[in-house]
Protein backbone atom coordinates (compact mmCIF):
# COMPACT_ATOMS: atom_id res chain seq x y z
CA UNK A 1 0.00 0.00 0.00
CA UNK A 2 0.69 4.00 -0.38
CA UNK A 3 1.12 6.46 2.15
CA UNK A 4 1.92 9.87 0.15
CA UNK A 5 4.67 11.49 2.50
CA UNK A 6 6.36 7.88 3.75
CA UNK A 7 8.45 6.26 1.88
CA UNK A 8 10.24 4.35 4.17
CA UNK A 9 9.09 0.70 3.24
CA UNK A 10 6.77 -1.96 2.56
CA UNK A 11 3.60 -1.18 3.91
CA UNK A 12 0.75 -2.94 4.39
CA UNK A 13 -2.92 -2.50 5.91
CA UNK A 14 -2.86 -3.28 9.41
CA UNK A 15 -6.08 -2.68 10.59
CA UNK A 16 -7.67 -6.38 11.11
CA UNK A 17 -4.46 -7.26 13.45
CA UNK A 18 -6.42 -5.41 16.41
CA UNK A 19 -9.12 -8.16 16.29
CA UNK A 20 -6.64 -10.78 16.90
CA UNK A 21 -5.12 -12.07 20.48
CA UNK A 22 -1.83 -10.47 21.42
CA UNK A 23 -2.32 -7.69 19.82
CA UNK A 24 -2.97 -5.05 22.31
CA UNK A 25 -0.49 -6.34 25.11
CA UNK A 26 2.41 -5.60 22.28
CA UNK A 27 0.87 -2.10 20.95
CA UNK A 28 0.16 -1.49 24.42
CA UNK A 29 2.75 -2.99 27.27
CA UNK A 30 5.58 0.01 26.31
CA UNK A 31 3.43 2.66 27.18
CA UNK A 32 3.41 1.46 30.69
CA UNK A 33 6.55 -0.20 31.94
CA UNK A 34 8.43 1.44 34.45
CA UNK A 35 5.47 3.27 35.35
CA UNK A 36 5.16 1.62 38.53
CA UNK A 37 7.57 -1.22 40.60
CA UNK A 38 4.61 -3.82 39.17
CA UNK A 39 5.56 -4.63 35.60
CA UNK A 40 2.97 -5.19 32.72
CA UNK A 41 2.08 -8.60 31.87
CA UNK A 42 -0.15 -9.45 28.57
CA UNK A 43 -2.75 -10.50 30.64
CA UNK A 44 -3.78 -6.99 31.56
CA UNK A 45 -4.75 -6.79 28.11
CA UNK A 46 -6.33 -10.30 27.73
CA UNK A 47 -3.78 -11.90 26.34
CA UNK A 48 -1.40 -14.53 27.15
CA UNK A 49 2.38 -14.78 26.81
CA UNK A 50 1.90 -17.18 23.74
CA UNK A 51 -0.56 -14.98 21.36
CA UNK A 52 1.55 -12.11 22.51
CA UNK A 53 5.11 -13.72 20.75
CA UNK A 54 3.29 -14.83 17.84
CA UNK A 55 1.77 -12.17 16.93
CA UNK A 56 4.99 -9.85 17.44
CA UNK A 57 6.28 -11.65 14.52
CA UNK A 58 3.62 -9.88 12.30
CA UNK A 59 3.81 -7.25 13.78
CA UNK A 60 7.78 -6.73 13.49
CA UNK A 61 7.92 -8.50 10.09
CA UNK A 62 10.67 -6.44 8.13
CA UNK A 63 9.11 -7.47 4.86
CA UNK A 64 5.94 -6.13 5.98
CA UNK A 65 5.19 -3.05 8.01
CA UNK A 66 1.68 -2.86 9.48
CA UNK A 67 -0.17 0.14 8.79
CA UNK A 68 -3.32 1.29 11.30
CA UNK A 69 -5.17 4.67 9.45
CA UNK A 70 -7.45 6.51 11.87
CA UNK A 71 -9.34 8.61 9.49
CA UNK A 72 -11.67 11.33 10.73
CA UNK A 73 -14.90 12.52 9.61
CA UNK A 74 -13.64 16.23 9.92
CA UNK A 75 -10.49 16.96 10.17
CA UNK A 76 -7.16 15.57 10.53
CA UNK A 77 -6.73 11.92 10.48
CA UNK A 78 -3.99 9.48 11.93
CA UNK A 79 -1.77 6.60 10.70
CA UNK A 80 0.01 4.78 12.76
CA UNK A 81 3.03 2.54 11.24
CA UNK A 82 5.07 -0.07 12.25
CA UNK A 83 8.74 0.82 10.90
CA UNK A 84 10.33 -2.21 10.84
CA UNK A 85 13.71 -1.48 9.88
CA UNK A 86 16.43 -3.97 10.89
CA UNK A 87 18.24 -2.24 12.98
CA UNK A 88 15.92 1.25 13.72
CA UNK A 89 12.66 -0.51 14.80
CA UNK A 90 10.10 1.81 16.26
CA UNK A 91 6.38 3.25 15.96
CA UNK A 92 5.82 6.43 13.88
CA UNK A 93 2.43 8.24 14.14
CA UNK A 94 1.31 10.56 11.13
CA UNK A 95 -1.11 13.06 10.82
CA UNK A 96 -3.60 13.18 7.48
CA UNK A 97 -5.42 16.07 6.07
CA UNK A 98 -8.38 16.13 3.84
CA UNK A 99 -7.63 19.62 2.50
CA UNK A 100 -3.49 17.64 2.00
CA UNK A 101 -2.26 15.49 -0.34
CA UNK A 102 0.42 13.78 1.74
CA UNK A 103 0.88 12.60 5.66
CA UNK A 104 3.33 14.62 8.01
CA UNK A 105 4.80 12.58 10.22
CA UNK A 106 4.36 14.20 13.97
CA UNK A 107 5.73 11.70 15.92
CA UNK A 108 7.96 8.61 16.92
CA UNK A 109 7.81 6.00 19.50
CA UNK A 110 11.08 4.04 20.62
CA UNK A 111 11.13 3.26 24.14
CA UNK A 112 9.42 6.88 24.84
CA UNK A 113 7.62 9.19 22.35
CA UNK A 114 9.95 11.44 20.13
CA UNK A 115 8.17 14.30 18.30
CA UNK A 116 4.75 16.36 18.64
CA UNK A 117 1.87 14.29 20.64
CA UNK A 118 -1.73 15.12 21.55
CA UNK A 119 -3.84 16.58 24.38
CA UNK A 120 -6.06 14.02 25.94
CA UNK A 121 -9.37 15.68 24.80
CA UNK A 122 -8.08 15.85 20.77
CA UNK A 123 -6.90 12.42 21.30
CA UNK A 124 -10.60 11.75 22.36
CA UNK A 125 -12.16 14.19 19.49
CA UNK A 126 -9.93 11.94 16.92
CA UNK A 127 -11.11 8.69 18.00
CA UNK A 128 -14.95 9.55 18.56
CA UNK A 129 -15.13 11.40 15.09
CA UNK A 130 -14.43 7.99 12.22
CA UNK A 131 -15.36 8.61 9.01
CA UNK A 132 -18.18 6.53 7.67
CA UNK A 133 -17.18 4.43 4.45
CA UNK A 134 -13.00 5.70 4.52
CA UNK A 135 -10.75 2.59 5.11
CA UNK A 136 -9.09 2.24 8.48
CA UNK A 137 -10.23 1.56 12.01
CA UNK A 138 -13.40 2.70 13.06
CA UNK A 139 -14.40 1.41 16.19
CA UNK A 140 -13.93 3.99 18.41
CA UNK A 141 -12.37 2.17 21.39
CA UNK A 142 -10.01 0.36 19.32
CA UNK A 143 -9.12 4.55 17.58
CA UNK A 144 -8.43 5.84 20.86
CA UNK A 145 -5.99 2.72 21.96
CA UNK A 146 -4.51 3.26 18.85
CA UNK A 147 -3.86 7.29 19.58
CA UNK A 148 -2.90 6.82 23.19
CA UNK A 149 0.88 6.63 23.27
CA UNK A 150 0.29 9.98 21.69
CA UNK A 151 -0.46 11.82 24.90
CA UNK A 152 1.54 14.78 25.53
CA UNK A 153 -0.39 15.55 28.40
CA UNK A 154 0.79 16.06 32.05
CA UNK A 155 -2.82 16.53 33.19
CA UNK A 156 -5.99 14.08 32.30
CA UNK A 157 -9.43 15.30 33.32
CA UNK A 158 -10.80 13.31 35.91
CA UNK A 159 -13.15 10.66 33.62
CA UNK A 160 -9.99 9.95 31.89
CA UNK A 161 -9.53 6.38 33.81
CA UNK A 162 -12.90 5.71 32.81
CA UNK A 163 -12.65 6.69 29.74
CA UNK A 164 -9.75 4.53 28.97
CA UNK A 165 -10.40 1.43 31.10
CA UNK A 166 -13.72 1.43 29.13
CA UNK A 167 -12.08 0.88 25.83
CA UNK A 168 -9.71 -1.27 27.23
CA UNK A 169 -12.44 -3.75 28.26
CA UNK A 170 -13.87 -3.45 24.78
CA UNK A 171 -11.37 -4.72 23.08
CA UNK A 172 -10.68 -7.61 25.72
CA UNK A 173 -9.18 -6.61 28.48
CA UNK A 174 -10.32 -8.07 31.71
CA UNK A 175 -13.08 -6.12 33.56
CA UNK A 176 -12.39 -6.40 37.12
CA UNK A 177 -8.50 -4.65 36.41
CA UNK A 178 -9.01 -2.73 33.33
CA UNK A 179 -9.09 0.44 35.54
CA UNK A 180 -5.83 -0.27 36.98
CA UNK A 181 -4.60 -0.74 33.62
CA UNK A 182 -5.45 2.40 32.69
CA UNK A 183 -4.45 3.88 35.63
CA UNK A 184 -0.98 2.30 34.79
CA UNK A 185 -1.05 3.62 31.03
CA UNK A 186 -2.00 7.24 32.23
CA UNK A 187 0.61 7.02 34.84
CA UNK A 188 3.12 6.96 32.36
CA UNK A 189 2.37 8.99 29.26
CA UNK A 190 1.44 11.66 31.89
CA UNK A 191 4.74 11.09 33.78
CA UNK A 192 7.33 11.19 31.04
CA UNK A 193 4.75 14.65 29.42
CA UNK A 194 6.21 18.00 29.50
CA UNK A 195 5.22 21.01 27.69
CA UNK A 196 7.35 24.23 27.31
CA UNK A 197 6.21 27.51 26.57
CA UNK A 198 6.52 27.10 22.68
CA UNK A 199 5.10 23.75 22.83
CA UNK A 200 2.64 23.53 19.44
CA UNK A 201 -0.32 20.67 19.15
CA UNK A 202 0.58 19.71 15.85
CA UNK A 203 -3.59 19.66 15.58
CA UNK A 204 -3.35 23.62 15.50
CA UNK A 205 -4.26 25.62 12.59
CA UNK A 206 -4.93 22.63 10.90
Amino acid sequence: MLIKGYDDGPLVAGESLPARPGFWSNYLMMCCDGASATRPVPEWFGDDGADTDALSEVLFDPERWPVFRVPAEDGPGAVVIYRNLVGDYGIDYLLTHPGRSHARQVASWEEELSGTGLMWDELVRLADSPSPGAEGVEDTAARLLLLLPLLADSEVPEPAPVRLSAALTSVGAPQDTAFSTAEHLLAHLTRRSHHDPTWVSPLSGS
